[in-house]
Protein backbone atom coordinates (compact mmCIF):
# COMPACT_ATOMS: atom_id res chain seq x y z
CA UNK A 1 0.00 0.00 0.00
CA UNK A 2 1.03 3.69 -0.96
CA UNK A 3 0.50 6.79 0.60
CA UNK A 4 -1.61 9.11 -1.69
CA UNK A 5 -1.91 12.23 0.07
CA UNK A 6 -4.42 13.70 -2.63
CA UNK A 7 -7.46 10.86 -1.19
CA UNK A 8 -7.48 13.45 2.18
CA UNK A 9 -8.30 16.18 -0.07
CA UNK A 10 -12.23 16.72 -0.25
CA UNK A 11 -13.58 17.74 -3.73
CA UNK A 12 -15.08 20.41 -1.66
CA UNK A 13 -12.76 22.52 0.02
CA UNK A 14 -15.64 23.56 2.78
CA UNK A 15 -15.34 20.13 4.04
CA UNK A 16 -12.37 19.85 5.70
CA UNK A 17 -13.59 23.54 7.18
CA UNK A 18 -16.77 21.97 8.85
CA UNK A 19 -15.04 18.83 10.19
CA UNK A 20 -12.93 21.54 12.29
CA UNK A 21 -15.42 23.94 13.06
CA UNK A 22 -18.23 21.80 14.19
CA UNK A 23 -16.40 19.89 17.21
CA UNK A 24 -14.58 23.03 18.16
CA UNK A 25 -18.06 24.65 18.38
CA UNK A 26 -18.93 21.80 20.17
CA UNK A 27 -16.46 21.89 22.85
CA UNK A 28 -16.71 25.81 22.89
CA UNK A 29 -20.24 25.02 24.09
CA UNK A 30 -19.81 22.22 26.54
CA UNK A 31 -16.74 24.78 27.58
CA UNK A 32 -19.16 27.52 28.38
CA UNK A 33 -21.72 25.10 30.23
CA UNK A 34 -19.14 23.75 32.82
CA UNK A 35 -17.88 26.83 33.45
CA UNK A 36 -20.90 28.97 33.99
CA UNK A 37 -22.76 25.95 35.47
CA UNK A 38 -25.29 25.47 32.90
CA UNK A 39 -28.41 23.44 34.98
CA UNK A 40 -29.94 21.63 32.07
CA UNK A 41 -26.15 20.25 30.78
CA UNK A 42 -25.38 19.46 34.07
CA UNK A 43 -28.80 17.54 35.09
CA UNK A 44 -28.33 15.55 31.96
CA UNK A 45 -24.67 14.68 33.26
CA UNK A 46 -26.39 13.36 36.13
CA UNK A 47 -28.83 11.42 34.77
CA UNK A 48 -26.86 9.51 32.14
CA UNK A 49 -23.78 8.89 34.98
CA UNK A 50 -26.62 7.68 37.10
CA UNK A 51 -28.13 5.56 34.53
CA UNK A 52 -24.72 4.01 32.94
CA UNK A 53 -23.81 3.34 36.98
CA UNK A 54 -26.87 1.12 36.90
CA UNK A 55 -26.25 -0.82 34.21
CA UNK A 56 -22.41 -1.34 35.00
CA UNK A 57 -23.54 -2.68 38.83
CA UNK A 58 -23.12 -6.43 39.84
CA UNK A 59 -21.84 -7.10 36.20
CA UNK A 60 -18.28 -8.14 36.84
CA UNK A 61 -17.76 -9.50 34.02
CA UNK A 62 -18.96 -6.00 31.90
CA UNK A 63 -16.88 -4.50 34.70
CA UNK A 64 -13.39 -6.00 33.39
CA UNK A 65 -14.01 -5.75 29.71
CA UNK A 66 -14.51 -2.00 30.42
CA UNK A 67 -11.20 -1.49 32.20
CA UNK A 68 -9.25 -4.12 30.07
CA UNK A 69 -10.63 -1.11 27.27
CA UNK A 70 -9.35 2.07 29.73
CA UNK A 71 -5.87 -0.06 29.59
CA UNK A 72 -5.68 -0.64 26.31
CA UNK A 73 -6.66 2.73 25.36
CA UNK A 74 -5.09 4.66 27.80
CA UNK A 75 -2.79 7.64 27.08
CA UNK A 76 0.28 5.08 26.92
CA UNK A 77 -1.66 2.82 24.91
CA UNK A 78 -2.76 5.27 22.49
CA UNK A 79 1.04 6.74 22.41
CA UNK A 80 2.67 3.73 21.83
CA UNK A 81 0.04 2.63 18.53
CA UNK A 82 0.62 6.59 17.42
CA UNK A 83 4.51 5.98 17.28
CA UNK A 84 4.10 2.70 15.51
CA UNK A 85 2.26 4.41 12.52
CA UNK A 86 4.66 7.10 12.96
CA UNK A 87 7.88 4.75 12.19
CA UNK A 88 5.55 2.97 9.54
CA UNK A 89 5.30 6.76 7.96
CA UNK A 90 8.86 7.14 7.99
CA UNK A 91 9.78 4.08 6.72
CA UNK A 92 7.56 4.50 3.91
CA UNK A 93 9.50 8.40 3.77
CA UNK A 94 6.02 10.20 4.52
CA UNK A 95 8.05 12.88 7.25
CA UNK A 96 5.40 15.19 6.99
CA UNK A 97 2.75 12.65 8.18
CA UNK A 98 5.08 11.54 10.91
CA UNK A 99 5.31 14.78 12.58
CA UNK A 100 1.80 15.31 12.50
CA UNK A 101 0.87 12.04 14.58
CA UNK A 102 3.92 13.41 16.27
CA UNK A 103 2.50 16.94 16.72
CA UNK A 104 -1.29 15.41 17.66
CA UNK A 105 0.31 13.19 20.55
CA UNK A 106 1.84 16.30 22.25
CA UNK A 107 -1.09 18.86 21.37
CA UNK A 108 -3.84 16.78 22.38
CA UNK A 109 -2.60 14.31 25.12
CA UNK A 110 -0.45 17.12 26.86
CA UNK A 111 -3.23 19.94 26.29
CA UNK A 112 -5.59 17.95 27.70
CA UNK A 113 -3.56 17.58 30.88
CA UNK A 114 -3.49 21.78 30.68
CA UNK A 115 -7.42 21.68 30.62
CA UNK A 116 -8.07 20.14 33.26
CA UNK A 117 -6.20 22.00 35.39
CA UNK A 118 -7.57 25.01 34.01
CA UNK A 119 -11.50 23.34 34.51
CA UNK A 120 -10.97 21.25 37.93
CA UNK A 121 -14.44 19.73 37.21
CA UNK A 122 -14.46 16.94 39.86
CA UNK A 123 -15.38 12.83 38.60
CA UNK A 124 -19.07 11.40 38.94
CA UNK A 125 -19.34 10.62 42.99
CA UNK A 126 -20.97 7.06 44.28
CA UNK A 127 -21.69 5.09 47.08
CA UNK A 128 -20.30 2.07 45.89
CA UNK A 129 -17.86 3.24 42.59
CA UNK A 130 -17.01 0.93 40.25
CA UNK A 131 -13.17 1.90 39.09
CA UNK A 132 -11.76 3.99 41.33
CA UNK A 133 -9.33 7.31 39.22
CA UNK A 134 -7.85 10.32 40.37
CA UNK A 135 -7.44 13.57 39.00
CA UNK A 136 -10.24 16.23 37.45
CA UNK A 137 -12.62 14.62 34.61
CA UNK A 138 -13.21 17.97 32.15
CA UNK A 139 -12.51 16.48 29.64
CA UNK A 140 -11.94 12.70 29.20
CA UNK A 141 -8.00 11.86 28.75
CA UNK A 142 -9.58 8.49 27.35
CA UNK A 143 -11.73 10.53 25.13
CA UNK A 144 -9.37 13.45 23.55
CA UNK A 145 -6.82 10.64 22.70
CA UNK A 146 -9.19 8.51 21.20
CA UNK A 147 -10.47 11.09 19.04
CA UNK A 148 -7.46 11.92 17.96
CA UNK A 149 -6.12 8.25 17.41
CA UNK A 150 -8.98 6.75 15.51
CA UNK A 151 -8.88 10.59 13.72
CA UNK A 152 -5.49 9.52 12.97
CA UNK A 153 -6.29 6.02 11.60
CA UNK A 154 -9.16 7.14 9.52
CA UNK A 155 -6.89 9.01 7.59
CA UNK A 156 -4.34 7.34 7.05
CA UNK A 157 -7.02 4.86 6.26
CA UNK A 158 -8.13 7.17 3.40
CA UNK A 159 -4.39 8.18 2.13
CA UNK A 160 -3.79 4.48 1.68
CA UNK A 161 -6.71 2.75 0.14
CA UNK A 162 -8.80 3.86 -2.75
CA UNK A 163 -12.77 5.04 -2.13
CA UNK A 164 -15.30 1.96 -1.92
CA UNK A 165 -17.00 -0.15 0.39
CA UNK A 166 -13.09 -1.31 1.94
CA UNK A 167 -12.97 1.86 3.08
CA UNK A 168 -16.48 2.69 4.29
CA UNK A 169 -16.49 -0.23 6.38
CA UNK A 170 -12.90 0.69 7.76
CA UNK A 171 -13.37 4.14 8.50
CA UNK A 172 -17.42 2.77 10.31
CA UNK A 173 -15.54 0.78 12.62
CA UNK A 174 -12.81 3.45 13.54
CA UNK A 175 -15.62 5.60 14.27
CA UNK A 176 -17.52 3.10 16.52
CA UNK A 177 -14.31 2.02 18.21
CA UNK A 178 -13.97 5.95 19.18
CA UNK A 179 -17.19 6.15 20.49
CA UNK A 180 -17.06 3.01 22.60
CA UNK A 181 -13.75 4.22 24.23
CA UNK A 182 -16.01 6.98 25.49
CA UNK A 183 -18.37 5.08 26.30
CA UNK A 184 -16.01 3.01 28.66
CA UNK A 185 -15.43 6.00 30.77
CA UNK A 186 -19.27 6.49 31.27
CA UNK A 187 -19.70 2.94 31.95
CA UNK A 188 -17.24 2.71 34.24
CA UNK A 189 -18.49 5.89 36.33
CA UNK A 190 -15.17 8.08 35.75
CA UNK A 191 -16.58 10.38 33.60
CA UNK A 192 -19.64 12.72 32.76
CA UNK A 193 -21.41 12.90 29.10
CA UNK A 194 -20.16 16.45 29.12
CA UNK A 195 -16.41 15.07 29.78
CA UNK A 196 -16.40 12.80 27.03
CA UNK A 197 -17.91 14.12 24.18
CA UNK A 198 -15.33 17.50 25.28
CA UNK A 199 -12.78 14.75 24.85
CA UNK A 200 -13.48 13.46 21.31
CA UNK A 201 -14.23 17.33 19.84
CA UNK A 202 -11.14 18.10 21.20
CA UNK A 203 -9.05 15.40 20.38
CA UNK A 204 -10.83 14.99 16.64
CA UNK A 205 -10.78 18.90 15.93
CA UNK A 206 -6.77 19.08 16.88
CA UNK A 207 -6.22 16.19 14.70
CA UNK A 208 -7.66 17.47 11.96
CA UNK A 209 -6.53 21.06 12.34
CA UNK A 210 -2.96 19.71 12.37
CA UNK A 211 -2.83 17.78 9.31
CA UNK A 212 -4.24 20.94 7.70
CA UNK A 213 -0.98 23.07 8.93
CA UNK A 214 1.45 20.31 8.39
CA UNK A 215 0.32 17.82 6.08
CA UNK A 216 -1.73 19.58 3.34
CA UNK A 217 0.52 22.63 3.64
CA UNK A 218 3.16 20.59 2.60
CA UNK A 219 1.52 18.36 0.05
CA UNK A 220 4.22 17.86 -2.75
CA UNK A 221 3.77 17.21 -6.63
CA UNK A 222 3.84 13.26 -6.80
CA UNK A 223 7.10 12.25 -8.97
CA UNK A 224 7.35 8.55 -8.38
CA UNK A 225 5.23 7.21 -10.97
CA UNK A 226 3.55 3.69 -10.38
CA UNK A 227 2.65 1.36 -13.12
CA UNK A 228 -0.50 0.05 -11.54
CA UNK A 229 -2.79 1.36 -8.82
CA UNK A 230 -5.89 0.32 -6.75
CA UNK A 231 -6.46 -3.10 -5.28
CA UNK A 232 -4.24 -5.12 -7.85
CA UNK A 233 -6.88 -7.05 -9.25
CA UNK A 234 -7.05 -5.25 -12.23
CA UNK A 235 -11.06 -4.12 -12.41
CA UNK A 236 -11.56 -1.78 -15.26
CA UNK A 237 -14.59 0.52 -16.40
CA UNK A 238 -15.28 1.93 -19.50
CA UNK A 239 -17.19 4.74 -19.63
CA UNK A 240 -18.07 5.25 -23.19
CA UNK A 241 -19.70 8.15 -25.72
CA UNK A 242 -21.46 6.01 -28.21
CA UNK A 243 -21.64 9.62 -30.64
CA UNK A 244 -18.25 9.39 -30.81
CA UNK A 245 -17.63 5.70 -31.08
CA UNK A 246 -19.66 4.29 -34.48
CA UNK A 247 -19.52 0.53 -33.75
CA UNK A 248 -20.12 0.27 -29.94
CA UNK A 249 -20.27 -3.54 -29.85
CA UNK A 250 -17.22 -3.97 -32.03
CA UNK A 251 -15.52 -1.36 -30.03
CA UNK A 252 -16.23 -3.50 -26.69
CA UNK A 253 -14.69 -6.24 -28.75
CA UNK A 254 -11.40 -4.66 -29.00
CA UNK A 255 -11.07 -3.29 -25.11
CA UNK A 256 -11.76 -7.23 -24.24
CA UNK A 257 -9.36 -8.35 -26.23
CA UNK A 258 -6.32 -5.96 -24.99
CA UNK A 259 -7.57 -6.32 -21.57
CA UNK A 260 -7.00 -9.99 -21.62
CA UNK A 261 -4.14 -9.72 -23.12
CA UNK A 262 -2.89 -7.49 -20.41
CA UNK A 263 -4.31 -9.33 -17.83
CA UNK A 264 -7.31 -7.09 -16.66
CA UNK A 265 -10.81 -8.50 -16.05
CA UNK A 266 -13.94 -7.90 -18.15
CA UNK A 267 -14.65 -4.40 -18.03
CA UNK A 268 -17.62 -2.70 -16.39
CA UNK A 269 -19.31 -0.67 -19.12
CA UNK A 270 -21.43 2.30 -19.24
CA UNK A 271 -22.91 4.87 -21.80
CA UNK A 272 -23.15 8.44 -21.21
CA UNK A 273 -26.23 9.84 -22.19
CA UNK A 274 -27.37 13.86 -23.52
CA UNK A 275 -28.38 14.70 -20.49
CA UNK A 276 -25.22 13.04 -18.09
CA UNK A 277 -21.84 12.80 -20.31
CA UNK A 278 -20.28 11.07 -18.11
CA UNK A 279 -20.18 12.55 -14.27
CA UNK A 280 -22.98 9.73 -12.79
CA UNK A 281 -21.18 6.76 -15.01
CA UNK A 282 -18.08 7.56 -13.70
CA UNK A 283 -19.77 7.59 -9.91
CA UNK A 284 -21.13 4.38 -10.51
CA UNK A 285 -18.09 3.09 -11.69
CA UNK A 286 -16.11 4.14 -8.61
CA UNK A 287 -18.52 2.66 -6.52
CA UNK A 288 -18.08 -0.85 -8.44
CA UNK A 289 -14.59 -0.20 -6.71
CA UNK A 290 -12.67 -0.44 -9.85
CA UNK A 291 -9.24 0.20 -9.98
CA UNK A 292 -9.35 1.80 -13.68
CA UNK A 293 -11.41 4.02 -15.46
CA UNK A 294 -11.44 4.01 -19.43
CA UNK A 295 -13.10 7.10 -20.64
CA UNK A 296 -13.56 7.09 -24.43
CA UNK A 297 -15.08 9.87 -26.03
CA UNK A 298 -14.18 13.57 -26.76
CA UNK A 299 -12.83 16.04 -24.78
CA UNK A 300 -16.42 16.69 -22.77
CA UNK A 301 -16.33 12.81 -22.35
CA UNK A 302 -12.58 12.57 -20.97
CA UNK A 303 -13.34 16.31 -18.80
CA UNK A 304 -16.41 14.83 -17.07
CA UNK A 305 -14.87 11.60 -15.73
CA UNK A 306 -11.68 13.07 -14.60
CA UNK A 307 -13.91 16.14 -12.85
CA UNK A 308 -15.70 12.75 -10.90
CA UNK A 309 -12.67 10.68 -10.45
CA UNK A 310 -9.95 13.37 -9.15
CA UNK A 311 -9.15 12.77 -5.74
CA UNK A 312 -9.94 9.20 -5.02
CA UNK A 313 -6.95 7.81 -5.96
CA UNK A 314 -7.94 5.59 -9.30
CA UNK A 315 -6.10 6.38 -12.59
CA UNK A 316 -8.17 7.45 -15.44
CA UNK A 317 -7.42 6.22 -19.05
CA UNK A 318 -7.73 8.25 -22.31
CA UNK A 319 -9.14 6.87 -25.46
CA UNK A 320 -9.61 9.68 -27.41
CA UNK A 321 -12.77 10.07 -29.98
CA UNK A 322 -13.10 13.60 -30.43
CA UNK A 323 -11.62 16.42 -32.84
CA UNK A 324 -9.23 18.32 -30.49
CA UNK A 325 -7.98 15.36 -28.27
CA UNK A 326 -5.76 18.07 -26.61
CA UNK A 327 -5.06 16.55 -23.59
CA UNK A 328 -4.41 13.24 -24.73
CA UNK A 329 -2.04 15.15 -27.20
CA UNK A 330 -0.48 16.86 -24.37
CA UNK A 331 0.05 13.91 -22.76
CA UNK A 332 1.62 12.08 -25.31
CA UNK A 333 -1.66 9.52 -25.35
CA UNK A 334 -1.42 8.33 -29.38
CA UNK A 335 -4.55 8.88 -30.83
CA UNK A 336 -5.08 5.42 -32.30
CA UNK A 337 -7.12 3.44 -30.47
CA UNK A 338 -4.98 0.14 -30.63
CA UNK A 339 -2.31 1.85 -29.40
CA UNK A 340 -4.12 4.16 -27.07
CA UNK A 341 -5.56 0.39 -25.64
CA UNK A 342 -1.77 -0.41 -24.65
CA UNK A 343 -1.40 2.53 -22.54
CA UNK A 344 -4.53 2.28 -20.85
CA UNK A 345 -3.80 -1.48 -19.55
CA UNK A 346 -0.15 -0.96 -19.76
CA UNK A 347 1.25 2.31 -18.93
CA UNK A 348 1.82 3.80 -16.05
CA UNK A 349 0.46 6.52 -13.63
CA UNK A 350 0.66 9.92 -13.69
CA UNK A 351 -0.48 12.98 -11.03
CA UNK A 352 -1.44 16.03 -13.09
CA UNK A 353 -3.61 18.87 -12.22
CA UNK A 354 -7.23 20.03 -12.78
CA UNK A 355 -8.17 23.89 -12.57
CA UNK A 356 -11.53 25.04 -11.03
CA UNK A 357 -13.56 27.57 -13.37
CA UNK A 358 -16.51 30.14 -11.85
CA UNK A 359 -17.58 32.95 -14.23
CA UNK A 360 -20.27 35.31 -13.88
CA UNK A 361 -22.74 34.01 -15.21
CA UNK A 362 -23.08 30.90 -13.03
CA UNK A 363 -20.63 27.82 -14.53
CA UNK A 364 -18.90 26.59 -11.76
CA UNK A 365 -16.62 23.44 -13.29
CA UNK A 366 -13.91 22.13 -14.26
CA UNK A 367 -10.98 21.94 -16.97
CA UNK A 368 -8.11 20.16 -17.66
CA UNK A 369 -6.58 22.00 -21.01
CA UNK A 370 -7.63 25.75 -21.56
CA UNK A 371 -9.86 27.96 -20.93
CA UNK A 372 -10.72 31.65 -22.39
CA UNK A 373 -12.14 34.54 -23.60
CA UNK A 374 -12.28 36.19 -26.68
CA UNK A 375 -11.53 35.44 -29.95
CA UNK A 376 -10.10 31.99 -28.95
CA UNK A 377 -14.02 31.38 -27.73
CA UNK A 378 -15.38 32.75 -30.95
CA UNK A 379 -13.51 30.46 -32.82
CA UNK A 380 -14.53 27.34 -31.12
CA UNK A 381 -18.71 28.91 -31.56
CA UNK A 382 -17.94 29.18 -35.35
CA UNK A 383 -16.74 26.00 -36.34
CA UNK A 384 -18.98 24.56 -38.82
CA UNK A 385 -20.14 20.96 -37.25
CA UNK A 386 -20.04 19.36 -40.61
CA UNK A 387 -17.00 20.71 -41.69
CA UNK A 388 -15.27 19.65 -38.68
CA UNK A 389 -16.77 16.02 -39.06
CA UNK A 390 -14.93 15.92 -42.50
CA UNK A 391 -11.87 17.74 -41.69
CA UNK A 392 -11.06 17.64 -38.16
CA UNK A 393 -9.69 19.97 -36.47
CA UNK A 394 -8.80 21.88 -39.77
CA UNK A 395 -12.12 23.40 -39.61
CA UNK A 396 -10.77 25.48 -35.99
CA UNK A 397 -8.42 26.81 -38.85
CA UNK A 398 -10.76 27.88 -40.94
CA UNK A 399 -13.01 29.59 -38.09
CA UNK A 400 -10.01 31.42 -36.82
CA UNK A 401 -9.41 33.06 -40.17
CA UNK A 402 -12.88 34.17 -40.22
CA UNK A 403 -12.50 34.97 -36.54
CA UNK A 404 -8.73 37.23 -37.03
CA UNK A 405 -10.77 40.46 -36.81
CA UNK A 406 -12.60 39.57 -33.82
CA UNK A 407 -11.93 43.29 -31.65
CA UNK A 408 -9.96 44.17 -29.01
CA UNK A 409 -11.52 43.99 -25.46
CA UNK A 410 -10.60 45.90 -22.47
CA UNK A 411 -9.81 43.08 -19.70
CA UNK A 412 -8.10 43.31 -15.95
CA UNK A 413 -6.24 40.07 -14.48
CA UNK A 414 -5.34 39.62 -11.50
CA UNK A 415 -2.65 36.65 -10.64
CA UNK A 416 -2.67 35.11 -7.22
CA UNK A 417 -5.09 37.66 -5.60
CA UNK A 418 -2.15 40.71 -6.92
CA UNK A 419 -3.22 43.92 -8.04
CA UNK A 420 -5.21 44.31 -11.60
CA UNK A 421 -3.05 44.61 -14.55
CA UNK A 422 -5.16 46.57 -17.92
CA UNK A 423 -4.69 44.93 -21.10
CA UNK A 424 -6.47 45.35 -24.18
CA UNK A 425 -6.70 42.15 -26.02
CA UNK A 426 -8.44 40.14 -28.67
CA UNK A 427 -8.21 36.73 -26.59
CA UNK A 428 -7.18 35.71 -23.26
CA UNK A 429 -6.20 32.06 -22.50
CA UNK A 430 -5.72 30.16 -18.90
CA UNK A 431 -4.12 27.11 -20.00
CA UNK A 432 -2.95 24.00 -17.66
CA UNK A 433 -1.24 22.68 -20.70
CA UNK A 434 0.73 24.05 -23.23
CA UNK A 435 0.20 22.59 -26.74
CA UNK A 436 -2.74 23.38 -29.45
CA UNK A 437 -3.50 21.09 -32.65
CA UNK A 438 -0.83 20.84 -34.77
CA UNK A 439 1.67 21.11 -31.98
CA UNK A 440 1.41 24.83 -31.90
CA UNK A 441 3.02 25.38 -28.54
CA UNK A 442 0.90 28.56 -27.37
CA UNK A 443 2.07 28.11 -23.79
CA UNK A 444 5.49 26.74 -24.17
CA UNK A 445 6.52 26.81 -20.39
CA UNK A 446 3.29 25.10 -19.25
CA UNK A 447 3.41 21.92 -17.76
CA UNK A 448 0.40 19.82 -16.49
CA UNK A 449 2.04 19.08 -13.56
CA UNK A 450 3.60 21.81 -11.86
CA UNK A 451 0.89 23.08 -10.10
CA UNK A 452 0.40 26.41 -12.18
CA UNK A 453 -1.93 28.28 -14.33
CA UNK A 454 -0.15 29.98 -17.53
CA UNK A 455 -1.78 32.95 -19.23
CA UNK A 456 -1.19 33.94 -21.99
CA UNK A 457 -2.89 37.45 -23.93
CA UNK A 458 -3.12 38.28 -27.58
CA UNK A 459 -3.40 41.63 -28.57
CA UNK A 460 -2.23 41.98 -32.25
CA UNK A 461 -3.21 45.92 -33.38
CA UNK A 462 -3.64 45.29 -37.11
CA UNK A 463 -4.86 41.82 -39.04
CA UNK A 464 -0.85 41.80 -40.20
CA UNK A 465 0.06 41.78 -36.68
CA UNK A 466 -0.82 38.30 -36.29
CA UNK A 467 2.02 37.06 -38.69
CA UNK A 468 4.31 38.15 -35.84
CA UNK A 469 2.45 37.03 -33.12
CA UNK A 470 2.46 33.83 -34.53
CA UNK A 471 6.05 33.64 -35.65
CA UNK A 472 6.52 34.55 -32.14
CA UNK A 473 4.51 31.62 -31.04
CA UNK A 474 6.24 29.13 -33.32
CA UNK A 475 9.54 30.07 -32.20
CA UNK A 476 8.69 29.94 -28.74
CA UNK A 477 9.62 33.08 -27.76
CA UNK A 478 10.06 33.76 -24.71
CA UNK A 479 9.73 37.68 -25.25
CA UNK A 480 7.00 39.45 -24.23
CA UNK A 481 5.44 42.83 -24.97
CA UNK A 482 1.80 44.24 -25.31
CA UNK A 483 1.11 42.32 -28.00
CA UNK A 484 1.73 39.03 -26.35
CA UNK A 485 2.10 38.88 -22.91
CA UNK A 486 2.38 36.13 -20.19
CA UNK A 487 1.77 35.26 -16.57
CA UNK A 488 1.94 32.38 -14.41
CA UNK A 489 -0.19 32.01 -11.14
CA UNK A 490 -2.14 29.09 -9.20
CA UNK A 491 -4.93 31.16 -9.23
CA UNK A 492 -6.71 33.58 -12.15
CA UNK A 493 -9.09 36.53 -12.02
CA UNK A 494 -10.16 37.89 -15.26
CA UNK A 495 -12.55 40.71 -16.12
CA UNK A 496 -13.64 42.07 -19.61
CA UNK A 497 -15.13 45.45 -20.15
CA UNK A 498 -17.82 43.65 -21.77
CA UNK A 499 -19.55 40.28 -22.65
CA UNK A 500 -17.75 38.31 -24.56
CA UNK A 501 -17.56 34.36 -25.52
CA UNK A 502 -16.24 31.96 -23.42
CA UNK A 503 -14.60 28.35 -23.83
CA UNK A 504 -14.35 25.79 -22.16
CA UNK A 505 -11.61 23.05 -23.25
CA UNK A 506 -12.64 23.70 -26.49
CA UNK A 507 -16.25 23.46 -26.17
CA UNK A 508 -18.01 27.23 -25.97
CA UNK A 509 -19.58 28.08 -22.91
CA UNK A 510 -21.68 31.38 -24.01
CA UNK A 511 -20.83 34.72 -22.99
CA UNK A 512 -19.60 36.41 -19.71
CA UNK A 513 -17.11 39.28 -18.53
CA UNK A 514 -15.96 37.51 -15.36
CA UNK A 515 -13.52 34.23 -15.13
CA UNK A 516 -12.04 33.34 -12.10
CA UNK A 517 -9.36 30.11 -12.16
CA UNK A 518 -7.91 27.86 -9.61
CA UNK A 519 -5.18 25.08 -9.67
CA UNK A 520 -5.75 22.21 -7.82
CA UNK A 521 -2.26 20.56 -7.53
CA UNK A 522 -1.66 16.72 -9.01
CA UNK A 523 -5.51 15.59 -7.95
CA UNK A 524 -6.11 13.46 -10.72
CA UNK A 525 -4.16 10.21 -12.11
CA UNK A 526 -3.96 9.95 -16.03
CA UNK A 527 -2.73 6.36 -17.60
CA UNK A 528 0.32 7.69 -19.84
CA UNK A 529 2.97 5.53 -22.03
CA UNK A 530 5.39 4.44 -19.50
CA UNK A 531 8.83 6.57 -19.85
CA UNK A 532 11.91 5.27 -21.19
CA UNK A 533 14.39 4.00 -18.64
CA UNK A 534 17.25 6.37 -18.50
CA UNK A 535 20.42 5.49 -18.78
Amino acid sequence: MTFDLRRAEPGRPSVIAWLIAVPAVVFAFLVVCITTDTSAILRLDAHVAKWAHGVSSGRDTFVDVLEVVAVVFSNIGVGIALAVLAVYSLMRRERAVALWMLLCAVVVLGGNVLLKLIFTRGRPTFADPLYEVGGYSFPSGHSAGAGMFFTVAILVTIVLTGRGLKRRVICTILVALALAVGADRIFLGVHYLSDVVAGLTFGMATTIGLWVLVVSSSTRLPHELAVITGSGRRRAAVVINPSKIGDVEDFKSRVRAVAEISGWTEPIWFETTIEDPGHGQANAALHEEVDLIIAAGGDGTVRAVCEEVARTGVAVGILPHGTGNLLARNLGIPLNTRDALDVAFGGQDRAIDLSTLKTDTGTNTTFLVMAGLGMDAAIMTGVNDQLKSKVGWLAYFVSGVKAARFPAMKVKIAVDGGEFKKFRARTVVVGNVGFLQGGIPLLPDAQIDDGLLDVVVIAPKRFIGWLAIIVRVVGRQKRTNDRLDRMTGSSVHIRAEKMMPMQLDGDPVGEGQEIRAQVQPGVLLVRVPVAPASA
